[in-house]
């Protein structure tokens, strides 16, 4: 069975200041995604153990356990690409015109997804994703590491809204956390996550060959 494996920042720790600290960048890259990486791989041993002795009593806190863990390390993966010391800005292109389409704007799409993550009840992100049935784009809130969102979404962009990754700097101030992203925001790798997730070939394509 394969295993997790922490990814190296694409920055140094300290890339992000003034608007993320390096020690936060430490802490939360070096400990707390760590610790679901090594805790998710944990329990694939365990499930291995369990299927071997057919020993399937502990099956359901097993898969609690995998998938909020796993999906702690899916969504860290994709925050620390969102994030770049030379992002901000705006995003452009056809990502552009679908925030048009599905927000009437970037200042509303901004507004919304700052709010959804700053009204977040206890530990959680909010998301930004790509709906492949009404194939548009929709913000969510994941509580912990799971969303509320149907099956299927895609995220694009996430906003970590657990303490741990804005109180040795902002305290209780959550929502200058949030707003400072927005002088961090990778458009390009949002862009690119949106075209692979929107543009994907269809099953007769990859079928005839046409990739």
């Amino acid at each position: 069975m394969g295993k997790y494996t922490l990814p190296d920042l694409p920055y140094d720790f300290s890339a992000l200041e003034p608007h993320i600290s390096g020690q936060i960048m430490e802490l939360h890259h070096g400990k707390h995604h760590a610790a679901y990486v090594k805790t998710a791989n944990s329990v694939l041993d365990q499930l291995t153990e369990a299927r071997e002795k057919m020993d399937f009593t502990s099956l359901v806190a097993l898969e609690r356990a995998l998938a909020f863990n796993l999906s702690g390390h899916i969504l860290h993966s994709i925050f620390w690409q969102n994030i770049s010391p030379n992002g901000g800005g705006a995003p452009q292109g056809a990502f552009a015109d679908a925030i048009q389409k599905d927000f009437g704007g970037f200042d509303q799409f901004r507004k919304q997804i700052t709010n959804v993550a700053s009204t977040m009840m206890g530990s959680g992100w909010a998301a930004l994703v790509w709906e492949p049935i009404g194939e548009q784009l929709l913000i969510t809130q994941i509580y912990d590491h799971q969303s509320n969102l149907a099956q299927g979404g895609v995220p694009l962009l996430v906003i970590d809204a657990w303490e741990h990754a804005y109180y040795l700097q902002y305290q209780n101030r959550k929502a200058e956390f949030f707003e400072s992203l927005w002088k961090l925001w990778n458009w390009s790798d949002i862009e690119q996550r949106y075209a692979a997730a929107a543009y994907k070939h269809e099953p007769s394509e990859v079928a005839e060959g046409v990739v």
